[in-house]
Parts: C-alpha cells; sequence; structure tokens
C-alpha cells in the first residue's frame, strides 16, 4: 500500500469514527420527533388507546428525561392522566365494542371477560392493568378492539382460511400412526403417545430438499394449535373415521399430555391416541 492509500484510508476510518456519534444523536431525535408527532396525532383524532400506551413506552421515559424539555413534563404528565382515565371508563364499554368490531369483520366471537373465544382453536385474555391482550399465548401489546381483531383476523386465516380435507388429513395420520406401530412392534390398535403422533405428523410434512439441508427456512411449521383445529374439524366433517374403516379415539390423562378439543368441542388434556377398525 502506497503512503498515500494509507492516508486516505486513515482518515476515512477517522471520520468515520468523528461522524458516528453526529448519526447517533440525529438517529436518536429522530425518534424522538416521530414519538411527539404520534402523540399530536392521537391526541387530535381523540384516539386515548394508542395515545396511552404511546406514554407507556419506554420512549416517552427517555423525552422526559431529555435535557431542555423538562419544563414539557407537565403536558406528557396530563396527556397520560386524560389518557389512563379514558381507557378506566372505555373498560366499560370494551365488550360491546369488541362485539360491534368483530361482527363487521364477519368474525365470531364470544366475551366472558377477562376471556375471549372465537373459532374453536382460538382464545384470548385481556389484561387491562398491564394493556395487553394475550391470543392463543401471543402477547400483543394492546387493549385495542381494532388490533385485537386483526390479530384473530391472522390468526383465523393461518388456521382456517386454507385448503383442507378432512378424509386426506385423518388418513395422512394414520399412515403415520401405523408406521409407529411397526417401528415399535406394537399390536394394531394400540395406544401411542399424542406427542410422539403429533411429532412425527410434523416430520411427515416435511420436503425432500429439507432433509437434505434442515435450514430452518425450508422448515415446514406445523403448530399445536394447527393440530388441534385440523382435528376439530375432521370431528366435525362428520366422516367415519378412515378410508379403511378406522376410527380415532383420544384418551385423557395427564403425563405427556396435549391438551386437544375431543369430539364434543371441549379441551382435554390427551395422553395417548389410537385408530380402531370399526366393527359395526
Amino acid at each position: 500500500m502506497t503512503d498515500h492509500e494509507t492516508l486516505l484510508q486513515n482518515a476515512q476510518e477517522s471520520l468515520n469514527e468523528i461522524v458516528k456519534p453526529y448519526q447517533v444523536e440525529i438517529n436518536r431525535r429522530q425518534r424522538m420527533a416521530n414519538f411527539i408527532k404520534n402523540c399530536m396525532r392521537c391526541a387530535t383524532r381523540n384516539d386515548f388507546l394508542q395515545l396511552d400506551e404511546l406514554l407507556k413506552a419506554k420512549t416517552a421515559r427517555d423525552i422526559l428525561e431529555e435535557t431542555g424539555i423538562e419544563e414539557s413534563e407537565h403536558i406528557f404528565e396530563g396527556l397520560r392522566e386524560y389518557a389512563n382515565e379514558q381507557v378506566d371508563r372505555y373498560r366499560m364499554g370494551f365488550i360491546e365494542d369488541l362485539t360491534d368490531k368483530a361482527r363487521e369483520a364477519d368474525l365470531e366471537i364470544s366475551i366472558d371477560f377477562p376471556r375471549f373465544y372465537s373459532l374453536k382453536g382460538i382464545e384470548g385474555e385481556i389484561d387491562f392493568s398491564n394493556r395487553t391482550t394475550t391470543i392463543n399465548k401471543k402477547l400483543l401489546k394492546s387493549i385495542d378492539p381494532r388490533r385485537i381483531v386483526t390479530a384473530l383476523l391472522r390468526i383465523k386465516k393461518q388456521l382456517y382460511d386454507r385448503p383442507y380435507d378432512p378424509r386426506t388429513f385423518i388418513d395422512s395420520l394414520y399412515g403415520i400412526y401405523n408406521e409407529i406401530l411397526s417401528r415399535e412392534k406394537l399390536p394394531p390398535g394400540a395406544k401411542v403417545t399424542a406427542q410422539r403422533l403429533y411429532l412425527d405428523y410434523v416430520v411427515s410434512l416435511q420436503s425432500k430438499p429439507f432433509f437434505q439441508d434442515m435450514d430452518k427456512s425450508r422448515f415446514r411449521g406445523y403448530s399445536g394449535a394447527q393440530f388441534n383445529v385440523d382435528l376439530w374439524r375432521y370431528f366435525q366433517a362428520g366422516i367415519e373415521g378412515t378410508s379403511s374403516g378406522h376410527i380415532l379415539r383420544m384418551t385423557p390423562g395427564r403425563i405427556s399430555a396435549l391438551w386437544l378439543i375431543d369430539s364434543d368441542g371441549e379441551k382435554r388434556r390427551i395422553t395417548s391416541i389410537s385408530f380402531e377398525e370399526n366393527k359395526d
């Protein structure tokens, strides 16, 4: 490397170090400006739910600690008190609002506050004190009915709005069940653990390229919730077992169990699953 090249490289590295703190400061101030603009927008629209969420965020605390804006703290405090008061009042009308938003989206919902239920396999719980909603064990940092319904619709699409044939599903599950019996040298009709059957079924869904290169991007996800819903849709279809005439049986228990919806639509801890020949 020539002297000129060395000079230029060293200069570039030095200038990069000089500009770093300025760039960090620009980014920080931009985040602050965006936050304040969002607060202004919520105040203009009287969107107290979103305002309440914004003012409880870490960004709000960071801004109040900024030098030079301490005199504005009373503004944020006033907005925080107002939003909190409005949210508490809103709690009383929450059920009606959530029901209306779900109806507008043509989505089934029943509410037994703080819990609520949609289609089988989709349920949630409202936590007003922490301003959060849990849907199928996933946390939504909001109690805004619009965002709750949006999340419910997204889960519904994942679980229900896709090609599904109950006969194909149950025949595939029966095939996996028989493979387990063969490997374990178990007799026909023997019980296998629900967890084992679910795991082997997930493996059966993977493509050949996945087994050649088990990169996570190639993995085809199939959640426990999806398995649960597919079982429920099979029961709802009213078909008499597999194409070969075998009936699915689920045995409740507590050891190595999965929470599954049974043929009556009730969630139970299922320990084992078997397929028995229909002798009727």
